[in-house]
């Protein structure tokens, strides 16, 4: 037997809009367009992950999704515990792919730890690390 610790996360899939199956009040839409932070995971609230958005075409679309559903909105606290490094492309972003930000969610969960929760997600060549990884 593993020490390890495990959880699983049960899937359905159906074509029925997330807006007709859960109060809007209980939909929370994660962008990283977003203003407000995401500070704690509450169980009873249905978090939305967006599409994959080419985020030098798009920017925005996800906030502006959630705006035209009357939904609230949140952000990942990447600029709140993460810092900027410096790369050769000076790029820096915090738009995620979907499993990044299910990585991120699924180890916070797990942890309650912010910076370990983004160091899983947070990939180096998106500019961000943690302070004490900074040189």
């Amino acid at each position: 037997l593993s020490s390890a610790f495990c959880f699983f996360f049960q899937m359905d899939t159906t074509e029925e809009s997330y807006l007709d199956l859960f109060p809007l009040d209980a939909i929370i839409y994660l962008t990283p367009d977003s203003e407000n932070v995401l500070e704690d995971i509450d169980p009873k609230k249905v978090y939305i992950l967006g599409g994959l958005v080419d985020e030098s075409i798009h920017k925005k679309l996800t906030l502006q999704k959630a705006r035209d559903q009357s939904l609230q909105t949140a952000r990942l606290p990447i600029r709140e515990y993460m810092v900027k490094t410096i790369n050769t492309k000076n790029y820096h972003s915090e738009t995620l792919a979907i499993n990044q930000v299910f990585d991120v969610l699924s180890t916070y969960y797990k942890t309650r730890s912010w910076p370990a929760a983004l160091k899983a997600g947070v990939s180096s060549g998106k500019g961000y690390v943690l302070p004490n990884a900074v040189d």
